[in-house]
Order: structure tokens, then C-alpha cells, then sequence
């Protein structure tokens, strides 16, 4: 089994040689994971329904000296995912990014919106799991899984009942799914992530984001919102070497503003 253990390597985070798919690479986060694994040294499989997102994330990828392979595809529909990891060929690392976002009081959710998101993020998540995982095993090659789960998870938020739901079932995925796959060599961490810019998060009319923006920056110690590459390098950590004794976990890079226990 392939492994970090101090003095051995002097660059724990090379990817070298290793192959990796990415869900959601089309903006934000998986477009800012897409990248950085490739410079990295991974060869990066980029996954996600937006066609034009894809293809400036390949265009990034390729400014940044790594190689992309685009793949338009809803995480919905398994069928195309496991194409995906099949034309990947043999699959080092995968990173469930996909998500979408619905707001509603639980008074006024509707059953079609649940369904929706938790057929997204939650089941999306579920499926690239179980076909990378899968595609790892019958290689029989170690690896590393990231799932997304959210700071949403940590604190009830008023409108985000399908979002945090979906979540929180994301957390419970990785952590079982971590028991399962630890005797093949396979890790599998979770991230959840605080206020981060990205297109999600810029939804909001600019005077609501100014003023949620605000309120974040004054609840973190460290006195500001997230960028994208604050989550892919967290997504590197998991995925590299150097988290070669973590599986199960949920890394929280969200600047303090939560610090459960």
C-alpha cells in the first residue's frame, strides 16, 4: 500500500503519475480543485453539466501546465458517471464537488425541492463515490475520495433545511463509507467548507451579499470569507500523501467562524 511516512518523500503532496476525477469543475471550487491537482501533477478528469464552464476550466488547466479531460455529465445520471470513471482508466482520486443550493422554509418546502437537492447533492455525491470506489477496488489500486459537506451542518440556518440535509447526509456517507473502504487502502475524508465566493454563495443581490459578506468577516477570527483555493488546497491535503493517515474526517476550513468539538 502505498504511503507517506516522514523522511521518505520531500514533496508528501505530489501527484504525480496519478489520475483524478473532479464533479463540479466547471466554477468555483471544483474549478479551483481542477486546477491545483493538476499542478499538482495530476491528470484531471473534469466533470459537470455546464459545457462552457468546462471548457475554460480545461483552458485553466492547461495554463497551469496540467491536462484536463472534460466530461459533460449530471451526477444524477449514473450511467454517465461510471463512463466517466471507466474513461478515466485507473482512478487515484475522486472529489464529489457537484452541489446546487435551494432556499425555502421548511414550512414552504415543497417535496419536489427536497427530492431535487437531495438527488444532487447528496445522491450525486453517493453515486460518484460508489463508482470511483468501485473502479479503485477491481484495479486494485489505494485512493483517496473527498466528499463536500458544509459549515451548514454545524448550525441551523433558517432557509437552508433541503441544503443542510443533503449535507449532513454527506458527513454520514463519508464516515461509513471510510469503515468500509479502509481495508482496501482507500481513504475517504470529508470538506465543509464556511462562506466561500463562488458562484453559488453569489446568488444573492449584491446588497444581501455585502451584508452577509459583513456578518461572516466580523464572526471569523481571522476577519474574512473564503476563496475557492482555500478549498482546494484543503481538497489537495486529503488527497495527497500527506493526509495518508486520515480517513473519516471532516476538515472545516470556514476561518473560525465554526469550531465544533
Amino acid at each position: 500500500m502505498r504511503s507517506y511516512r516522514p523522511g521518505m518523500s520531500t514533496a508528501p503532496y505530489d501527484l504525480t503519475g496519478r489520475t483524478a476525477l473532479v464533479t463540479g469543475a466547471a466554477s468555483g471550487i471544483g474549478r479551483a480543485t481542477s486546477v491545483l491537482l493538476a499542478r499538482a501533477g495530476a491528470a484531471v478528469h473534469c466533470a459537470d453539466r455546464d459545457a462552457n464552464g468546462l471548457r475554460e476550466t480545461a483552458r485553466l488547466v492547461s495554463e497551469a501546465g496540467g491536462k484536463a479531460t472534460v466530461h459533460t455529465l449530471d451526477v444524477t445520471d449514473r450511467a454517465a458517471l461510471r463512463a466517466a470513471v471507466a474513461a478515466a482508466g485507473p482512478l487515484d482520486i475522486a472529489a464529489a464537488i457537484a452541489g446546487i443550493m435551494h432556499t425555502s422554509s421548511v414550512l414552504d418546502t415543497a417535496d419536489e425541492d427536497l427530492d431535487r437537492v437531495l438527488d444532487v447533492n447528496f445522491k450525486g455525491v453517493l453515486r460518484t463515490c460508489q463508482e470511483a470506489v468501485r473502479a479503485m477496488i477491481a484495479a486494485g489500486r489505494p485512493g483517496s475520495v473527498v466528499t463536500m459537506a458544509s459549515g451548514a451542518v454545524d448550525a441551523a440556518q433558517p432557509g437552508l433545511l433541503c441544503y443542510s440535509a443533503a449535507k449532513a447526509a454527506v458527513v454520514q456517507l463519508t464516515k461509513t463509507l471510510a469503515t468500509e473502504t479502509g481495508p482496501h487502502g482507500i481513504r475517504v475524508n470529508a470538506v465543509a467548507p464556511g462562506w466561500i465566493r463562488t458562484p453559488m454563495t453569489g446568488r444573492h443581490s449584491a446588497e444581501e451579499l455585502e451584508r452577509t459578506e459583513a456578518a461572516m468577516i466580523r464572526m471569523s477570527p481571522l476577519r474574512r470569507v473564503g476563496e475557492p483555493e482555500d478549498i482546494a488546497q484543503a481538497v489537495l491535503y486529503l488527497a495527497s500523501d500527506a493526509s495518508s493517515f486520515m480517513t473519516g474526517q471532516i476538515l472545516r476550513p470556514n476561518g473560525g467562524v465554526s469550531m465544533p468539538w
